[in-house]
C-alpha cells in the first residue's frame, strides 16, 4: 500500500446500449493526492477477441481446466501483456488498426480493514468497458475519456483477487463521438487503474471557489457519502491555511455542507498562477488538494479574467505523447506538449476534442495555462436518439466533477464542427442547458464551422447555436481547404452576436523539413503562407478575443492517407511528433510575443 500522487475525482458509471450492466452506480468517489490507494498499474495479460467470444467463454471467470480432458479455450496466463496505463495500438504493431473487444486481466492481494470501503477505479477506458472482480461483474461504463469506478467493499477478497476487463473500442453510430473522427482510436486502459481505500463515511466530492462577482468571498461545500445514506449533523472542517482560514459547517439531510466566508487571497492568473493548500475534514476522512481563486466573465466582445480583458494566446492540441507515440496519460507527456506551448508564448491551450488525462488541467493549474476542455460530440453525431444525448451529458458531468476546482478551466465545450440543423439544435440547446446546470460558473462555447461568405470580401456567421454561447469559437481553414493563403487578405467579418470570438481553428500541413516554394502544399513554406496571411485578418477582428491555430503537435489519423507525406498523420502541428519545429511557429511565437507587449 502506498499513498499515491494522483487525483481521480467523482465518478459515475454509464450503461452502454451494446452492454448490460448488473450494478449501476451512482457518483460516489472524490480523490485528491493523498488518498490511501493501490497501484494497479503494470502488465496485464490480454486476450485480442474480435469476434467477441469471451461472454460466451466465460472469460471473466479466469476458467482453468479441471482435468486433462476439460475443454477450456484461453489462457489469461499464457497470453501476452499489456501495459497500463497505455493503448493497445502502440504497443504492438499488429494491433495498430484494430478496433474490437480486448480483455484484460490483473492479479493482485488485497488485506481487508475493518471499517474501511474500497473501491475500485478507472482513468479511462476507450470507449465501453465490463468490469468484473474475482469473476463477477461490477457493471459497465461508456465514454473513452473519463473516470469512473465501483464500490468493491464486499467482493475483495482477504487475499488473492484478480480483476477482469473486457474494453471495446468499436466505433459506433450512437457513440460519442460516432463513425467518424479526425484523431486515431487508440483502445485500452488508457489510463491509471488503482484500489482506494477509504471510511465508512468519506467525503465524496467538494468545491471551493470565488463567488460570482466577488474577488474576496470564497463558496465551498462538500459531500459526505455513508454506506448507511445521508448524515445529517455531521461537521465539515475547511482549512487554507496560507489564507489563515478556518471554517466549520454542518450537514443537511442530504450529507452537504456549504460555507461562506470573506478571506483575503491573491488571485490566480497566467502571469501569476498562484495555488492554495487546501484540507477539508469530516470524521475519519479528510481530503487535500491545491486550489486557484479567480473570475472569468465577459463583458461585450472581451473575455475578463479578474476583471480585466485577457487576449487568449492559444494552441489545440490532441493528448497524443510526444516521441513514443500513443495516447498520452502522464505528467511527463503533458509537460513535454505544456513545454512546447509556452515555449511558444501561449497564455491557453484548447484540449481538443475530448476530455484529456487529468495531468493536464493539474498541471495547467502549476503552469499558469487557461484551458477550454471539449466533449467529443464532433462532427455528425445521432442528434434525434435520447441515448446519445444522455451519453454526451454523462460524459460532460464526468468532466465537471472531474475538473470543477481546476482554476485553469475556464471554457467547456459542447461541440466541433456539427451541421446546421434542427436535430443538431435541439440537441445542443438541450444540452448546454445541462452543462450550464452541472457549473453555472464557467463559460460555455462550440467549435463552429457554419460561418460562410455572404458577399465578397465579407464572412457571416449566424449559426442558431450561437444565442446560448457565452464565447464563440470558429474554425475556418482559408488557405488550405478553401481559398488561396491570399483569399484571407483584407476579409471582413460580419458575426450576429455581440460575443467574444475565439478562432479555435486555423492552420496548413507541413511536413518537417520538407522545403520548396511558398505555393508548394506541405512545404514548411506554404504553412508559414497561411499564417501570415490568416494574422493580419485575424489582427482586425474587433470582435476576437482568442485564437488556438491547429494544431501544437503532429497526430495520428487514419484520414490522412497520402503516402510519403501523410502516412496516417495530420501534419498540420506546428511541432511533429519527434520536437521538430517547423518554420511557422517561430512566425507564430513572434505574434504571440508581440501580442504580450501590448
Amino acid at each position: 500500500m502506498n499513498k499515491a500522487n494522483f487525483a481521480p475525482a467523482i465518478l459515475l458509471l454509464a450503461c452502454t446500449p451494446c452492454f448490460s450492466a448488473q450494478n449501476e452506480q451512482k457518483p460516489l468517489l472524490a480523490d485528491p493526492p493523498g488518498r490511501t490507494t493501490l497501484s494497479l498499474d503494470g502488465a496485464w495479460q490480454s486476450i485480442v477477441d474480435p469476434y467477441e467470444t469471451g461472454i460466451g467463454g466465460h472469460f471473466y471467470e479466469n476458467r482453468k481446466p479441471a482435468n486433462k480432458s476439460a475443454l477450456v479455450e484461453y489462457d489469461f496466463d499464457k497470453s501476452p501483456v499489456l501495459k497500463v496505463p497505455g493503448d493497445w495500438n502502440s504497443q504492438r504493431s499488429d494491433l495498430l488498426f484494430y478496433e474490437g473487444a480486448v480483455w484484460y486481466k490483473k492479479s493482485f492481494l488485497w488485506t481487508k480493514h475493518p471499517g474501511k470501503r474500497v473501491f475500485l477505479y478507472f482513468g479511462a477506458a476507450n470507449y465501453s468497458a465490463r468490469v468484473y472482480l474475482n469473476g463477477k461483474e461490477l457493471g459497465t461504463h461508456e465514454g473513452g475519456y473519463t473516470p469512473f469506478d465501483f464500490e468493491v467493499t464486499d467482493a475483495l477478497a482477504d487475499g488473492d483477487n484478480f480483476v477482469v476487463v473486457e474494453v471495446n473500442n468499436t466505433r459506433r453510430a450512437d457513440g460519442v463521438p460516432g463513425i467518424n473522427t479526425d484523431w486515431w482510436n487508440y483502445g485500452g486502459l488508457t489510463r491509471d487503474v488503482s484500489l482506494i481505500e477509504v471510511p465508512e463515511i468519506f467525503i465524496e466530492n467538494f468545491g471551493v471557489r470565488l463567488a460570482r462577482g466577488s474577488q474576496s468571498q470564497i463558496e465551498a461545500w462538500a459531500q459526505l457519502n455513508s454506506a448507511a445514506g445521508a448524515k445529517q449533523g455531521q461537521r465539515v472542517t475547511l482549512e487554507i491555511p496560507e489564507a489563515r482560514v478556518t471554517q466549520t459547517a454542518e450537514t443537511d439531510a442530504n450529507g452537504r455542507a456549504e460555507f461562506k466566508f470573506s478571506a483575503k487571497v491573491e488571485l490566480w492568473s497566467p502571469e501569476n498562477p498562484k495555488l492554495y493548500a487546501l484540507t477539508l475534514r469530516s470524521g475519519e476522512d479528510s481530503v487535500s488538494d491545491e486550489a486557484g481563486f479567480r473570475t472569468v466573465e465577459v463583458q461585450g466582445t472581451k473575455i475578463l479574467l479578474n476583471g480585466k480583458p485577457i487576449f487568449l494566446r492559444g494552441m489545440s492540441m490532441h493528448d497524443e505523447a510526444a516521441f513514443r507515440g500513443g495516447r498520452a496519460f502522464s505528467e511527463a507527456d503533458e509537460k513535454t506538449l505544456f513545454g512546447w506551448a509556452k515555449e511558444l508564448g501561449c497564455n491557453f491551450l484548447r484540449l481538443a476534442h475530448y476530455p484529456h488525462n487529468e495531468n493536464a488541467p493539474r498541471l495547467a493549474d502549476k503552469m499558469g495555462i487557461l484551458l477550454w476542455e471539449e466533449i467529443p460530440v464532433y462532427w455528425g453525431i445521432s442528434w434525434e436518439n435520447p441515448a446519445t444525448l444522455a451519453s454526451a451529458e454523462e460524459q460532460m458531468r464526468e468532466l465537471i466533477a472531474r475538473d470543477h476546482n481546476r482554476a485553469s478551466v475556464i471554457l467547456w465545450s459542447l461541440s466541433n464542427e456539427t451541421p446546421n440543423t434542427p436535430q443538431r439544435l435541439e440537441f445542443l440547446t438541450k444540452f448546454a442547458a445541462f452543462t450550464r446546470e452541472q457549473d453555472p460558473t464557467r463559460l460555455i462555447t462550440s467549435a463552429l464551422n457554419t460561418a460562410r461568405r455572404s458577399q465578397p470580401g465579407v464572412m457571416s456567421l449566424d449559426d442558431p447555436v450561437g444565442e446560448f454561447l457565452d464565447v464563440l469559437g470558429i474554425n475556418e481553414y482559408i488557405g488550405w481547404y478553401y481559398g488561396a493563403p491570399e483569399t484571407a487578405d483584407g476579409l471582413k467579418w460580419n458575426i450576429k452576436w455581440e460575443k467574444p470570438v475565439i478562432m479555435s481553428e486555423f492552420g496548413a500541413g507541413a511536413v518537417a523539413g520538407y522545403h520548396a516554394d511558398a505555393e508548394t502544399r506541405f512545404s514548411e513554406e506554404y504553412q508559414v503562407n497561411v499564417y501570415e496571411h490568416q494574422l493580419p485578418m485575424l489582427k482586425a477582428m474587433p470582435m476576437l478575443a482568442g485564437m488556438s491555430p491547429w494544431v501544437l503537435m503532429d497526430f495520428r489519423s487514419p484520414r490522412r492517407l497520402l503516402p510519403g507525406v501523410q502516412d496516417y498523420w495530420n501534419r498540420k502541428g506546428l511541432v511533429s511528433d519527434r520536437g521538430e519545429k517547423k518554420k511557422a511557429f517561430f512566425v507564430l511565437q513572434k505574434f504571440y510575443r508581440e501580442k504580450a507587449a501590448q
